[in-house]
């Protein structure tokens, strides 16, 4: 980033936010990650890895098994099929091309790479996204989504088998500082959230063939979250968040099931299934919106509910007194809520009460990268590159990982045991 003054750094930061989510995490019932997989953004909001071991220490000089250059630049999540990892990047100084890159998982060898023209050219620069999205996989392949409105099914040999120009049927996509918004999946639909200047939508698409099954109205305000399913005892709502307001839509024709706006500052944070009817939302201080500094009162456990008359609602089950979130979507585990903010602080809450449990600065800082999950530990992903690993039981720091060279956002992690996949915007790095 350009050299600026302290508030002119801080605002580009919020911008950057982009597609920061990383490995995600999981409270209640949660389906568990198999070992060597990583298919979506947050794998989904299932995020506790099991089957496997990650790696708990590594520096500059140890744990590195690989590290590769990547094609211009990228904000995405790296997806994981066994033994292959998929990743997106853009170049050109009108965001001219989009890459498709694919990468043996134990070598880092390229194996191949797709390139597609971006149907909405804008100037490549640290205010607007790039490559910011994440797909998701499929039986032989990825679907991969590109904020210029591109979506392309691709095999796993770099044979494409369709692509959507979202752009060419409805219209540019004219949004405040590019899209972020991932690919959500269910059974044969993909979602996935527009929220641009005019005209937001929110669309299906047939996961088979990338048609167009159902097309709803969006939000209609900022948000860089990505569209997630949370279970209720009612069947899946498709929950959207973005800033004051949060709407469930039914997954299968979206129609909007209910609308939430007790809220402020949440255009960042993904809503983390909980499980219960529940989910964890978070939500930063602001920065320079009416409620900027209220950011507490937007962080917690929201839950969803049904009337006699068929009708549902949302509401907090609670609010959290302190605690606030930078770009990462907080996390919930071994019975608590954790949350990160700006600064640096990691927050425990009470997943039940939301009392504070605990409150310290890490040496992760800021973490961009939504945190994961494993039996044991808590892995925090600092945006500058650093990974504190926090002990579950006695909620302290029990190793912090650097990784060289300092200075470069740190965007996205995954998680496939035995290791972890670090993507800054033009490298990847094994860790095992």
């Amino acid at each position: 980033m350009q050299r600026a003054d302290r508030t002119e750094r801080a605002d580009r930061l919020f911008i950057f936010l982009l597609s920061l989510a990383v490995a995600p995490i999981a409270a209640t019932p949660v389906t568990a990650v198999e070992a060597g997989a990583w298919p979506a953004f947050q794998n989904g909001g299932a995020i506790r890895i099991t089957g496997g071991e990650l790696p708990l220490r590594w520096g500059a000089e140890e744990g590195i098994e690989w590290e590769v250059e990547l094609p211009g630049i990228g904000q995405s999540t790296p997806l994981v099929a066994s033994d292959q990892i998929y990743v997106t990047s853009v170049s050109g100084s009108e965001k001219d091309v989009y890459h498709l890159i694919a990468i043996a998982a134990d070598s880092g060898e390229q194996r191949w790479e797709v390139k597609f023209a971006n149907p909405s050219p804008a100037e490549n620069s640290n205010y607007v996204s790039r490559a910011a999205p994440t797909g998701v996989l499929h039986d032989d392949g990825v679907v991969a989504a590109f904020e210029g409105g591109l979506v392309v099914s691709v095999d796993a040999a770099g044979e494409t088998l369709w692509r959507r120009n979202l752009v060419a049927d409805y219209g540019p996509i004219g949004a405040r500082h590019g899209l972020a918004s991932s690919l959500e999946r269910r059974d044969d639909l993909l979602y996935m959230l527009i929220e641009r200047g005019e005209d937001p939508y929110l669309v299906a698409l047939d996961a088979a063939t990338g048609e167009t099954r159902w097309k709803a109205d969006g939000l209609g305000v900022t948000s860089w979250a990505s569209p997630r399913l949370v279970a209720t005892a009612w069947g899946d709502h498709l929950v959207c968040s973005g800033s004051g307001k949060i709407v469930g839509f039914d997954p299968e024709n979206g129609n909007r099931l209910w609308e939430f706006d007790r809220i402020a500052n949440n255009s960042t944070c993904t809503p983390m299934p909980l499980g219960e009817n529940r989910f964890l939302i978070g939500a930063s201080d602001g920065r320079g919106e009416e409620n900027a500094g209220t950011g507490a009162d937007s962080n917690g456990v929201i839950e969803i509910s049904r009337s006699d008359d068929g009708t549902f609602a949302a509401e907090f089950v609670w609010r959290a007194e302190k605690a606030s979130s930078s770009f990462g979507t907080p996390v919930a585990a071994a019975g608590s809520g954790w949350f990160v903010n700006r600064a640096g602080v990691l927050f425990r809450l009470d997943l039940e009460t939301g009392e504070n449990e605990s409150t310290a600065r890490v040496e992760s800082g800021s973490v961009w990268a939504t945190p994961l999950v494993t039996e044991t530990s808590l892995y925090l992903f600092g945006q500058k590159g650093t990974t504190t690993v926090i002990d579950l039981e006695s909620g302290r720091p029990v190793a912090d990982n650097p990784l060289e060279p300092q200075g470069q956002t740190l965007y996205a992690v995954a998680a496939a045991p035995p290791r972890l996949y670090f993507r800054f915007g033009d490298r990847l790095v094994a860790v095992r």
